[in-house]
């Protein structure tokens, strides 16, 4: 599932992100998913008896994921960002007009972040200080991972938040990405996204990674129907 590491976070390119952007201090919590179930009837997802409440979401699907993005955003009054599952175009992106784009920089809803944006966020952006994990040399100071989690998720905001003052992206949950799961590229790119293809990128380690699997330069894959307990998500926007 996970691939060698060494392979497919390489080779290192350079990136550039020429617009800005927001994304969520927190994962995704129950408290906010469960919200979104009982306004447009959708059945909850399980718990595995963990609790709920300020606990990440899980067995959330990216289909799921982007439904709920695009359910915050019609009550934000913002234009939605995603084509949902069994929709023309299913699981693309759509700009202020409603018209399809691969240009993150024209979407305005809430949607789930780039690969790039969230590598960016979780590195601690323009206050970065090179840290292996998100906030940190020292992954108990800012991650639940298996030596301290106790093997199930934790409230969100309990660990140190990073440079930014984001919390979780290193442990917890997985979070899902906007882009497609595919190999880097060694050549440079600005404002990078890609669709095509089924499978997503997850990052950021969860509650059962190791030290390895919630550095910050590891990345997986998982196809969009995917759910299961080690995996969430938080969302993003481009700033208009």
């Amino acid at each position: 599932e996970f691939g060698d590491l060494g392979f497919h976070c390489r080779p290192v390119h350079e990136v550039t992100l020429a617009y800005d952007f927001e994304i969520g201090k927190y994962e995704v919590t129950f408290d906010q998913y469960d919200t979104f179930c009982e306004a447009t009837g959708r059945s909850k997802p399980g718990d595995s008896g963990w609790g709920r409440g300020r606990r990440p979401v899980i067995y959330v699907s990216w289909w799921e994921a982007i439904a709920y993005c695009n359910w915050l955003s019609q009550k934000e009054g913002l234009p939605v960002a995603y084509r949902l599952e069994g929709e023309v175009n299913e699981g693309q992106l759509l700009d202020s007009s409603g018209n399809l784009t691969t240009d993150i920089t024209k979407v305005v809803g809430y949607r789930l972040p780039t690969e790039a944006e969230w590598e960016y966020a979780a590195r601690g952006g323009n206050n970065s200080k090179g840290y292996k994990y998100s906030g940190s040399d020292n992954v108990g100071d800012v991650a639940w991972y298996t030596s301290n989690s106790g093997s199930k998720t934790q409230e969100v905001g309990k660990k140190a938040p990073n440079e930014l003052g984001i919390y979780d992206m290193s442990g917890n949950v997985w979070e899902l990405c906007s882009d497609r799961y595919e190999n880097y590229s060694s050549s440079a790119q600005t404002n990078p996204y890609n669709y095509s293809g089924s499978g997503r990128v997850f990052r950021g380690g969860g509650w059962g990674s190791d030290v390895v699997g919630t550095r910050l330069v590891f990345r997986a894959g998982i196809d969009r129907t995917g759910a299961d307990n080690e995996m969430g998500f938080r969302i993003a926007r481009t700033v208009p």
